[in-house]
């Protein structure tokens, strides 16, 4: 069994990943962190998981922390994974962090990162940014050699995915890449404040992070290496009243294509990617659809009077986009098919 250490358990990220884990049959969770909630049981802290998960959450400071794990997920904020993952790496571990400490392979990358967002622009652990990748597995080889991972931002998931087929065939202009992405309210954590307050969030909506969101740096970078040029995109972020998912509306100049060679493009380039799945427009799509799920749903259309692509992409900001990609790339890592524990129908209604 694979024998799993999850830090930062008592937020969103956390219980997710152990919701998976719970029911994934080759692992095992061995050690619940949490700066929160130290010395209660998971089940208290969240009672769907009475009898399902009754382990004690641990301070980052107790000796079961020290022992050696097969996996450690690291569902924490930027800076956090930088200055432990290394000697988890040491102990034989596996890391998969959810942050942005891992996402880049240069200094220069990272750098560039963290100042878009206003973050110290060094690295703690510069040395293993040559030994990480950027964890979206339907763009990168992810194996058994694989010992760190980077996992993606919701926002990039659902942009990266929606656009990748058409920059990769060079279909579509990439200075004219409009992203227009709508989230749940749980895309800002557990932690309550004033702006997700109940009567705020409540019928009402609003863009936020217009001078900089933290994912369009990745969005960019993943793009233009597919592009083999500099791609750099408008990206709005908004939050409307719903528990969990994200809308990406994308939009990108043609060069002349059908909406039937567009599909027919997308189709092709996911082939192998049992998480994606390709509708045409007039097949009805919605976040319901992928609620629960690590799928990502592409409408692929065409305005065909104004000569412009236009996908939306639908995935759970808590799946795809967070616990359920971390499952699929710790699958990958240790030779499990990518779908073990994840090739499961979503809830409806």
């Amino acid at each position: 069994m694979i024998k799993a250490k999850i830090v930062g358990a008592g937020g969103y990220g956390g219980v997710g990943i152990t919701e998976l884990l719970l029911r994934h049959p080759e692992t095992e969770i061995g050690c619940l962190v949490s700066l929160s909630d130290t010395g209660r049981k998971m089940s208290e802290v969240f009672p769907h998981l009475r009898g399902f998960c009754d382990e004690v959450i641990v301070s980052p400071d107790d000796p079961k922390t020290k022992e050696a794990y097969d996996v450690v997920f690291f569902s924490t904020p930027d800076g956090v994974g930088m200055q432990a993952a290394g000697e988890e790496l040491e102990r034989g571990a596996r890391v998969i962090d959810y942050s942005g400490d891992f996402r880049f392979n240069t200094l220069e990358q990272y750098a560039e990162y963290a100042e878009f967002i206003g973050l110290d622009p060094v690295h703690k652990s510069p040395a293993l940014l040559t030994e990480t990748v950027y964890g979206l597995p339907e763009l990168h080889e992810i194996g058994g050699s694989q010992m760190l991972v980077g996992n993606p931002g919701c926002f990039a998931v659902s942009c990266i995915m929606g656009l990748a087929p058409a920059v990769a065939a060079g279909i579509i202009d990439v200075k004219s890449i409009i992203c227009d992405c709508k989230t749940g309210v749980s895309g800002a954590g557990k932690k309550p404040s004033a702006a997700f307050h109940y009567p705020n969030r409540y019928d009402n909506m609003n863009a936020y992070k217009l001078t900089g969101h933290q994912h369009v740096v990745e969005v960019e970078q993943e793009l233009s290496a597919l592009a083999a040029d500099d791609v750099q995109i408008t990206f709005t972020a908004q939050v409307v009243p719903v528990c969990r998912g994200i809308m990406s509306s994308l939009y990108a100049t043609l060069d002349g294509q059908t909406a039937g060679e567009v599909l027919e493009i997308y189709r092709d380039f996911n082939k192998n990617n049992p998480f994606i799945r390709i509708q045409d427009a007039q097949t009805p799509a919605s976040i319901a659809d992928v609620r629960g799920t690590n799928y990502c749903n592409l409408t692929v259309d065409v305005d065909a009077r104004n000569n412009r692509l236009r996908v939306i992409s639908h995935i759970d900001n808590l799946m795809k986009g967070q616990a359920g990609n971390a499952l699929q790339n710790m699958n990958l890592m240790f030779g499990l098919d990518s779908g073990t524990g994840l090739a499961i129908p979503g809830q409806y209604p």
